[in-house]
């Protein structure tokens, strides 16, 4: 941090900041500040006021109560866009870009006024390449990797020439090296007088490259730390207010016989812009965990929906549960199995944002004996019982007892959704992106979750981009690249950097990348 940032007035500061929803204070009394130069970490678990915090100084909502201050003046941020001509610039977890447009187009699309779109393309070279994230003014949006994506939006910001970035979970669909390379261009922005305020739940990243740690809890600021002098434990206990649960016994259990396996699996891309999948090989045994890594839109999607059901398989013996082939099954019927499931998107995938608890629990179970329906009859009194003792087995915090899902902070949803599924002890779970977007807290309680299912015999193929978690619980590891799955290997054999390279396609058999896209691969 500039040693004149020090002695002057703060960049950016909050004072007693208040938000309220009816009674729900959302931030209660929040202060921080932020000095040029200087990256400043966002901590808390879901729900505990980051994104609230976030809007009311990107100007996306008002403050009930409270002052923003800016370089010593207080202000009014009325919206976004004053946002930006004040200085303030921001990232967000989900991108906002067109596919079918190009990266010039798409950079167009936010800046001010009528611009030339050729002297547009030339900036964006050499701005990107000045900050070392190269970036080709005239691809297709389409075509690029989500690294590349993320680039688009950062040098989107750049543009504006930000005295302010707000980057909320940057490195959540990155490569390490892609990782590594952000850190670097973080760490220069800020050596040029340019603030960062960074939110992640992955703590080693804030170790590594924030000055300062504001932690937030139940919407209000419980510390303020330097994160060097703490350690990755130490600031979950503060996010959370307690000890963090530590994931035990991943290790030592007993394989048995195949549960899932799949034997040349193709399908097609979703979409026109999806990936389609190319001759897929794996086997997961009882008591065993496989984690396929990889890059988001690299057909994870894909490959959830043909193991699922909810897409049918190139042919019926392409998916295997136990002895019996699945592949034309649709997803109720692989339940009845002892199949269970858990997609990607939470809200509006695994659970129906107007359906209470107990109706999202009708949902996925009516068909898979817990007596929910009998006779064309629901007992909603069974639904209800079931989901008081998920809520009470997986902590899941709610305002009322039985709510609507989309009442329920993202990290308490996905502690409902997952342990839903587990709560009927299935045969096979296969779970997208187990810990997205939670906090530790959470994200401890599901996986130790998740590793003592397999220690009960069952098995488990995790689809994560986390590698911390995937490293914490996996046997063995695959990575998938454009539709194409590695071979399994033992976690114990691999490096985070050789996880990276294979990201990146190094095992993939054919490097026409671009013909990939949309095309279904012969059986």
């Amino acid at each position: 941090m500039p040693q004149e940032a020090q002695n002057a007035a703060p960049l950016l500061e909050v004072r007693n900041i208040t938000k309220m929803y009816g009674d729900l204070a959302a931030n209660s009394d929040v202060s921080l500040s932020i000095d040029e130069g200087e990256i400043h970490a966002l901590l808390g678990e879901n729900g505990a006021g980051k994104s609230t915090l976030v809007k009311v100084i990107y100007g996306s909502l008002q403050p009930t109560s409270g002052e923003v201050w800016w370089q010593g003046k207080k202000i009014t941020i009325a919206n976004p866009a004053a946002a930006r001509e004040l200085g303030v610039g921001m990232v967000f977890q989900h991108f906002s870009l067109f596919d079918a447009l190009t990266v010039a187009e798409n950079i167009a699309l936010a800046l001010p006024g009528k611009l030339d779109l050729a002297g547009l393309s030339e900036k964006i070279s050499r701005v990107s390449k000045d900050y070392g994230l190269p970036l080709e003014p005239t691809a297709h949006v389409a075509d690029l990797s989500v690294g590349e994506r993320q680039r688009i939006e950062i040098v989107r910001c750049l543009l504006q020439e930000p005295k302010l970035l707000i980057m909320d979970e940057p490195t959540a669909v990155l490569t390490p090296q892609e990782a590594d390379q952000l850190f670097l261009t973080l760490d220069r922005l800020a050596e040029e007088g340019c603030a960062v305020l960074y939110i992640s739940h992955r703590l080693d990243e804030i170790k590594r490259l924030c000055h300062h740690a504001t932690i937030l809890r139940h919407g209000k600021v419980v510390a303020d730390v330097d994160p060097q002098e703490e350690t990755a434990n130490s600031l979950a206990s503060l996010m959370v207010g307690a000890d963090i649960h530590t994931i035990s016994a991943k290790s030592g259990r007993e394989t048995g016989a195949v549960i899932l396996g799949i034997n040349n699996l193709n399908a097609p891309a979703d979409g026109p812009f999806g990936v389609a999948l190319k001759n897929i090989q794996l086997d997961v045994r009882a008591g065993e965990i496989v984690a396929v890594a990889g890059v988001a839109g690299n057909g994870q999607g894909e490959f959830f929906d043909a193991l699922s059901g909810e897409v049918a398989a190139n042919t019926s013996q392409a998916v295997k549960f136990l002895d019996t082939e699945v592949g034309h099954l649709g997803i109720i019927k692989r339940r009845k199995l002892g199949a269970a499931f858990v997609p990607e998107e939470r809200l509006g995938h695994g659970a129906v944002p107007e359906f209470s608890l107990s109706d999202n629990v009708i949902l996925t179970r009516h068909a898979t004996g817990d007596d929910i329906v009998a006779s064309g009859v629901v007992k909603n009194v069974i639904a209800d019982d079931i989901q008081t003792r998920i809520s009470d087995d997986f902590d899941v915090r709610k305002a009322l007892p039985d709510p609507e899902a989309r009442s329920l902070s993202g990290g308490n949803l996905q502690k409902f959704v997952v342990g839903r599924e587990l709560d009927r002890d299935p045969k096979l779970l296969v779970i997208n992106q187990p810990t997205w977007g939670v906090d530790a807290g959470a994200a401890a309680l599901i996986r130790q979750a998740i590793i003592d299912l397999a220690a009960r015999g069952s098995a488990v193929l995790i689809i994560s981009q986390d590698l911390d978690e995937i490293f914490e619980v996996a046997d063995r590891i695959a990575v998938v690249s454009r539709g194409q799955l590695s071979d399994a290997r033992p976690a114990t054999e691999l490096s985070l950097e050789e996880i990276g390279m294979m990201m990146a396609g190094s095992h993939e058999k054919n490097s026409d990348h671009d013909s990939d896209r949309g095309e279904v691969a012969s059986a």
